[in-house]
Protein backbone atom coordinates (compact mmCIF):
# COMPACT_ATOMS: atom_id res chain seq x y z
CA UNK A 1 0.00 0.00 0.00
CA UNK A 2 1.45 3.46 -1.09
CA UNK A 3 -0.25 5.50 1.58
CA UNK A 4 -2.22 4.17 4.77
CA UNK A 5 -4.26 6.91 6.91
CA UNK A 6 -5.29 4.68 10.11
CA UNK A 7 -7.58 6.45 13.19
CA UNK A 8 -6.88 9.89 12.26
CA UNK A 9 -8.10 12.63 15.07
CA UNK A 10 -7.51 16.13 14.13
CA UNK A 11 -8.85 19.26 16.54
CA UNK A 12 -9.01 22.75 15.69
CA UNK A 13 -9.20 23.88 19.71
CA UNK A 14 -12.32 22.34 20.84
CA UNK A 15 -13.38 21.56 17.80
CA UNK A 16 -13.00 17.89 15.70
CA UNK A 17 -12.90 18.10 12.66
CA UNK A 18 -11.80 14.38 11.70
CA UNK A 19 -12.75 11.56 13.85
CA UNK A 20 -11.50 8.09 13.27
CA UNK A 21 -10.77 8.13 9.16
CA UNK A 22 -8.95 5.60 8.25
CA UNK A 23 -8.18 5.22 4.45
CA UNK A 24 -5.51 3.50 2.06
CA UNK A 25 -4.12 4.55 -1.62
CA UNK A 26 -3.17 1.35 -3.98
CA UNK A 27 0.02 2.42 -6.06
CA UNK A 28 -1.33 3.48 -9.33
CA UNK A 29 -4.68 4.14 -8.07
CA UNK A 30 -7.01 7.42 -8.28
CA UNK A 31 -8.90 7.38 -5.16
CA UNK A 32 -11.33 9.70 -4.21
CA UNK A 33 -12.76 11.23 -1.29
CA UNK A 34 -16.21 13.50 -1.56
CA UNK A 35 -18.79 15.21 1.00
CA UNK A 36 -19.93 17.99 1.69
CA UNK A 37 -18.59 21.42 2.60
CA UNK A 38 -17.32 21.08 6.29
CA UNK A 39 -16.82 17.18 5.83
CA UNK A 40 -13.29 17.19 6.85
CA UNK A 41 -12.05 16.56 2.95
CA UNK A 42 -8.62 19.43 2.98
CA UNK A 43 -8.44 18.50 6.60
CA UNK A 44 -7.05 14.90 5.90
CA UNK A 45 -5.62 16.80 2.78
CA UNK A 46 -3.28 19.17 5.11
CA UNK A 47 -2.66 16.59 7.64
CA UNK A 48 -0.99 14.05 5.05
CA UNK A 49 1.17 17.32 3.53
CA UNK A 50 2.03 17.90 6.95
CA UNK A 51 0.21 21.35 6.77
CA UNK A 52 -1.76 20.16 10.13
CA UNK A 53 -0.65 17.80 13.19
CA UNK A 54 -3.59 15.45 14.13
CA UNK A 55 -4.01 14.82 17.40
CA UNK A 56 -4.24 11.18 16.87
CA UNK A 57 -3.84 8.40 14.49
CA UNK A 58 -1.01 7.81 12.15
CA UNK A 59 -0.25 8.37 8.42
CA UNK A 60 2.30 6.35 6.69
CA UNK A 61 3.94 6.43 2.83
CA UNK A 62 6.30 4.23 1.46
CA UNK A 63 6.27 1.76 4.21
CA UNK A 64 7.18 5.17 6.37
CA UNK A 65 5.52 6.88 9.24
CA UNK A 66 4.89 10.31 8.05
CA UNK A 67 3.25 11.39 10.92
CA UNK A 68 3.89 14.81 12.01
CA UNK A 69 6.87 15.33 9.48
CA UNK A 70 7.46 18.82 8.05
CA UNK A 71 5.74 19.74 4.73
CA UNK A 72 9.19 19.98 2.80
CA UNK A 73 10.40 16.53 3.83
CA UNK A 74 7.12 14.86 3.05
CA UNK A 75 7.40 16.27 -0.56
CA UNK A 76 10.80 14.97 -1.10
CA UNK A 77 9.71 11.84 -0.25
CA UNK A 78 7.38 12.09 -2.82
CA UNK A 79 4.09 12.74 -1.68
CA UNK A 80 3.16 16.08 -3.04
CA UNK A 81 -0.30 18.70 -2.33
CA UNK A 82 -2.18 20.67 -5.05
CA UNK A 83 -4.10 22.76 -3.03
CA UNK A 84 -7.49 24.65 -2.72
CA UNK A 85 -6.98 27.90 -4.47
CA UNK A 86 -3.83 26.58 -6.37
CA UNK A 87 -1.49 28.26 -4.15
CA UNK A 88 0.82 29.76 -7.10
CA UNK A 89 3.18 32.60 -6.55
CA UNK A 90 1.15 35.07 -8.30
CA UNK A 91 4.29 37.56 -8.77
CA UNK A 92 6.74 34.90 -10.14
CA UNK A 93 6.58 33.95 -14.08
CA UNK A 94 5.36 30.30 -14.75
CA UNK A 95 9.16 29.61 -15.48
CA UNK A 96 9.82 30.53 -11.77
CA UNK A 97 7.47 28.78 -10.39
CA UNK A 98 7.93 25.28 -11.84
CA UNK A 99 12.04 26.33 -11.35
CA UNK A 100 10.87 26.61 -7.32
CA UNK A 101 9.13 23.75 -7.23
CA UNK A 102 11.47 21.20 -9.10
CA UNK A 103 14.12 22.64 -7.04
CA UNK A 104 13.52 21.07 -3.25
CA UNK A 105 15.41 17.94 -4.63
CA UNK A 106 18.58 20.37 -5.12
CA UNK A 107 19.52 19.42 -8.35
CA UNK A 108 21.44 21.82 -10.97
CA UNK A 109 19.25 24.47 -13.26
CA UNK A 110 19.73 21.97 -16.79
CA UNK A 111 18.33 18.66 -14.90
CA UNK A 112 15.75 20.95 -13.51
CA UNK A 113 14.90 21.99 -16.73
CA UNK A 114 14.35 18.49 -18.23
CA UNK A 115 11.64 18.05 -15.65
CA UNK A 116 9.65 20.57 -17.30
CA UNK A 117 8.89 18.20 -20.55
CA UNK A 118 6.44 15.96 -19.30
CA UNK A 119 4.44 18.78 -17.90
CA UNK A 120 4.56 20.67 -21.30
CA UNK A 121 3.15 17.72 -22.94
CA UNK A 122 0.47 17.68 -20.89
CA UNK A 123 -0.14 21.22 -20.63
CA UNK A 124 1.18 22.97 -23.63
CA UNK A 125 -0.65 26.45 -22.75
CA UNK A 126 2.64 26.58 -20.11
CA UNK A 127 5.15 26.69 -22.24
CA UNK A 128 2.92 29.43 -24.62
CA UNK A 129 2.91 31.35 -21.19
CA UNK A 130 6.38 30.61 -20.01
CA UNK A 131 7.62 34.08 -19.33
CA UNK A 132 4.15 35.41 -18.11
CA UNK A 133 3.43 36.62 -14.18
CA UNK A 134 1.45 33.53 -13.03
CA UNK A 135 -1.26 36.03 -11.52
CA UNK A 136 -1.75 37.03 -15.00
CA UNK A 137 -2.91 33.56 -15.81
CA UNK A 138 -6.75 32.41 -16.86
CA UNK A 139 -8.55 30.41 -13.69
CA UNK A 140 -7.53 27.37 -15.82
CA UNK A 141 -4.47 27.90 -16.83
CA UNK A 142 -3.28 28.69 -12.94
CA UNK A 143 -5.28 25.35 -12.36
CA UNK A 144 -2.48 23.89 -14.97
CA UNK A 145 0.41 25.26 -13.56
CA UNK A 146 -0.68 24.30 -9.80
CA UNK A 147 -0.63 20.64 -11.23
CA UNK A 148 2.16 21.03 -13.39
CA UNK A 149 4.36 22.67 -10.36
CA UNK A 150 3.71 19.43 -8.35
CA UNK A 151 4.56 17.22 -10.97
CA UNK A 152 8.03 18.93 -11.64
CA UNK A 153 8.95 17.44 -8.26
CA UNK A 154 8.42 13.49 -9.55
CA UNK A 155 6.03 12.20 -6.64
CA UNK A 156 4.72 9.19 -6.41
CA UNK A 157 1.15 10.92 -5.47
CA UNK A 158 -0.30 13.91 -6.33
CA UNK A 159 -3.03 14.76 -3.29
CA UNK A 160 -5.92 17.05 -5.11
CA UNK A 161 -7.52 19.44 -3.08
CA UNK A 162 -10.73 20.53 -5.10
CA UNK A 163 -9.28 20.59 -8.40
CA UNK A 164 -12.49 21.81 -10.46
CA UNK A 165 -13.25 24.97 -7.80
CA UNK A 166 -13.84 27.92 -9.96
CA UNK A 167 -13.18 26.10 -13.96
CA UNK A 168 -15.98 26.75 -16.01
CA UNK A 169 -17.16 23.29 -16.98
CA UNK A 170 -15.77 22.90 -20.48
CA UNK A 171 -12.12 23.16 -18.16
CA UNK A 172 -13.21 21.03 -15.83
CA UNK A 173 -13.56 18.40 -18.54
CA UNK A 174 -10.24 19.28 -19.81
CA UNK A 175 -8.14 18.83 -16.12
CA UNK A 176 -10.12 16.14 -15.64
CA UNK A 177 -9.28 14.26 -19.02
CA UNK A 178 -5.64 15.31 -18.04
CA UNK A 179 -5.58 13.82 -14.83
CA UNK A 180 -6.52 10.74 -16.20
CA UNK A 181 -3.45 10.61 -18.23
CA UNK A 182 -1.04 11.55 -15.21
CA UNK A 183 -2.58 7.91 -13.35
CA UNK A 184 -2.02 6.14 -16.59
CA UNK A 185 1.39 7.37 -16.60
CA UNK A 186 2.34 5.73 -13.05
CA UNK A 187 1.45 9.02 -10.75
CA UNK A 188 -0.60 7.42 -8.00
CA UNK A 189 -3.92 10.36 -7.24
CA UNK A 190 -5.73 10.90 -4.21
CA UNK A 191 -8.69 13.37 -5.33
CA UNK A 192 -10.44 15.53 -2.94
CA UNK A 193 -13.18 17.01 -4.99
CA UNK A 194 -17.10 18.50 -4.16
CA UNK A 195 -17.83 17.57 -8.27
CA UNK A 196 -18.62 14.37 -7.07
CA UNK A 197 -19.85 12.84 -10.55
CA UNK A 198 -16.44 13.46 -11.77
CA UNK A 199 -14.32 12.19 -9.22
CA UNK A 200 -16.42 9.11 -9.25
CA UNK A 201 -16.67 8.95 -13.07
CA UNK A 202 -12.50 8.59 -13.01
CA UNK A 203 -11.82 7.23 -9.36
CA UNK A 204 -11.54 3.49 -8.73
CA UNK A 205 -12.55 3.87 -4.95
CA UNK A 206 -14.07 6.60 -3.09
CA UNK A 207 -14.34 7.75 0.63
CA UNK A 208 -17.51 9.47 1.22
CA UNK A 209 -17.35 11.82 4.66
CA UNK A 210 -19.84 13.27 6.84
CA UNK A 211 -19.58 15.23 9.73
CA UNK A 212 -15.33 14.28 9.89
CA UNK A 213 -16.02 10.34 9.87
CA UNK A 214 -16.23 7.61 6.93
CA UNK A 215 -19.58 7.11 6.25
CA UNK A 216 -19.18 4.95 3.27
CA UNK A 217 -16.32 3.57 1.07
CA UNK A 218 -16.24 1.22 -1.43
CA UNK A 219 -15.52 0.87 -5.42
CA UNK A 220 -16.69 4.02 -7.17
CA UNK A 221 -19.09 2.56 -9.38
CA UNK A 222 -20.97 1.23 -6.06
CA UNK A 223 -20.67 4.40 -4.41
CA UNK A 224 -22.10 5.86 -7.30
CA UNK A 225 -25.13 3.65 -7.75
CA UNK A 226 -26.02 4.11 -3.91
CA UNK A 227 -28.80 5.72 -2.97
CA UNK A 228 -27.89 7.51 -0.32
CA UNK A 229 -24.93 9.24 -2.85
CA UNK A 230 -27.37 10.15 -5.43
CA UNK A 231 -29.73 12.11 -3.58
CA UNK A 232 -27.05 14.02 -1.46
CA UNK A 233 -24.36 14.54 -4.28
CA UNK A 234 -25.27 13.75 -7.57
CA UNK A 235 -28.91 15.28 -7.82
CA UNK A 236 -30.63 12.12 -7.15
Amino acid sequence: MLLEIRGLNVRYGGITAVSGISLSVKNGSIVSIVGANGAGKSTIMNTIAGLVRPSAGSITFKGTDITGCKPHDIVKMGCVMVPEGRGIFGNLTVLENLEVAASIHGEPIKMIHRRFEPVFSYFPRLKERLHQHAGTLSGGEQQMLAVGRALVTGGDILLLDEPSMGLAPALVDTIFSILLQISKNGTTLLLVEQNAYKALSISEYTYVLETGSVLLEGPSAEIRDDPRVKEAYLGG
